[in-house]
């Protein structure tokens, strides 16, 4: 089998709008969350999100362009440009047959559809913009990434809700394993913070609903009380060892296991006792062949919802059994907010990081200790360590369940 390593990265997030800029605010434990300005979000019940900062969508895009691509579309086009640029793939010649893009989201062009139903009510179904169907499709992010890098291989999407964009590393990670391509460009991309999204998102009693952004998303404290909507985008750029070691490429780390698994319990609860949410982990590391004690980091979906947290604390227990509470264990959800099919593909760049760097990032505004999340958290302040291999969870609804495992870069 083929080795996979991430030659380059991007990103546009709540915490950073290109991959230096997250790093160094996940160092300083910076809260990207604040009150809604995208709506007036007077009349919801949810007033806080995780919102994109300072983006200069124009140093991307051309205005016909952000004309006729929904917000989802692009980010998720400005972190595959950041990444393909990080990569050098752009300055060598290569087979763009044996490249390929997968990308994952959860919603997709949720404002072009709501946009869409305003304009039918107040001018008729005939003004509605032939841009529509291509502007809301989940599958253009990652076709309108393909026509950008010129990738001719497999270019698919991945629509597991909150777990897509791990899936899409996943399945982009064992299709270069396996030989069916030589480069992939991975991860996923949202945009939901919008009046139709909050609304519904809030009225299945899911999002938190306080005020002070500093309490909001609290992941494994005992009063987390709903996840805090967030939206961005990230890309990774997996290739083959070889292929890139031939171009003497720079290696962020390796992707080196992978598991799925479906809890077929419930269509948004997680299974309680986290017992399919275990299997995906375990088959991550056996996928890796390594066991529980190699893994020194946990990043974790820790939406800061009552029952994800607490299930997912389980599942670790279940996974690692007399392990379990070795590994440092974070959620960064706690600064960016919960990405949806997006997060996974954030908090991968943030575990390859960790894996580079040796630090393990902070679960911030951490304040109430819940004897249901007892295990390894690191909360408050991020640690420097000796952190070789990471795990990065996603966990979505539909009983959903994705773990990667990303190592440091070794010859």
């Amino acid at each position: 089998m083929k080795r996979v390593v991430i030659t380059g990265m991007g990103v546009v997030s709540p915490i950073g709008n290109n991959v230096e800029e997250v790093w160094t605010n996940v160092n300083q434990n910076v809260c990207g969350i604040d009150r809604i300005t995208h709506f007036d979000p007077s009349e919801y019940r949810a007033k806080l999100a995780g919102e994109v900062k300072n983006l200069d969508m124009e140093q991307y895009f051309t205005k016909r362009d952000l004309k006729f691509n929904d917000r989802f579309t692009q980010f998720a086009r400005i972190a595959a440009k950041q990444a393909y640029e990080d990569s050098g793939l752009q300055d060598v010649d290569f087979d763009h047959d044996r490249f390929g893009v997968i990308l994952g989201s959860g919603i997709g062009g949720i404002s072009t559809i709501e946009g869409a139903s305003q304009t039918i009510e107040n001018r008729g179904p005939s003004r509605i913009s032939p841009y529509f169907i291509p502007m809301s499709l989940i599958n253009l992010a990652a076709g309108s990434v393909a026509i950008d890098m010129g990738a001719h291989g497999n270019v698919s999407s991945v629509v597991t809700a909150c777990a897509a964009s791990t899936n899409a590393i996943g399945e982009g990670f064992h299709r270069i394993r396996d030989g069916y391509e030589d480069i992939v460009a991975v991860g996923g991309s949202e945009a939901a913070i919008t009046p139709v999204a909050i609304a519904g998102f809030a009225s299945m009693r899911a999002l938190h609903e306080g005020e002070d952004k500093n309490r909001a998303s609290i992941p494994f404290d005992a009063e987390r009380k709903g996840f805090v909507m967030g939206e961005g985008g990230g890309v990774l750029i997996l290739e083959e060892l070889e292929h890139a070691l031939k171009r003497h490429a720079k290696i962020y780390g390796e992707v080196v296991g992978y598991g799925s698994t479906c809890d077929a319990n419930h269509i948004t609860a997680p299974l309680a006792d986290g017992t399919s949410a275990a299997r995906a982990m375990g088959m991550a590391i056996k996928d890796a062949g390594l066991t529980t004690k190699d893994i020194d980091y946990i990043n974790a979906h820790g939406t800061s919802t009552p029952l994800n947290d607490s299930s997912e604390t389980l599942a670790v227990k279940v996974a690692f059994r007399d392990d379990a509470y070795k590994p440092y264990i974070s959620s960064t959800k706690s600064m960016s907010g919960h990405l949806l099919g997006a997060s996974g593909a954030l908090e991968a760049i943030i575990s390859t990081l960790a894996v580079k760097e040796g630090f393990v990032p902070a679960t911030i505004n951490y304040e109430k200790s819940d004897p249901a999340c007892d295990l390894n958290l690191v909360v408050n302040e991020g640690k420097t360590a000796d952190i070789r291999v990471a795990m990065s969870n996603s966990l979505g609804f539909g009983g959903h369940n994705a773990s990667i495992i990303i190592k440091r870069w070794e010859e």
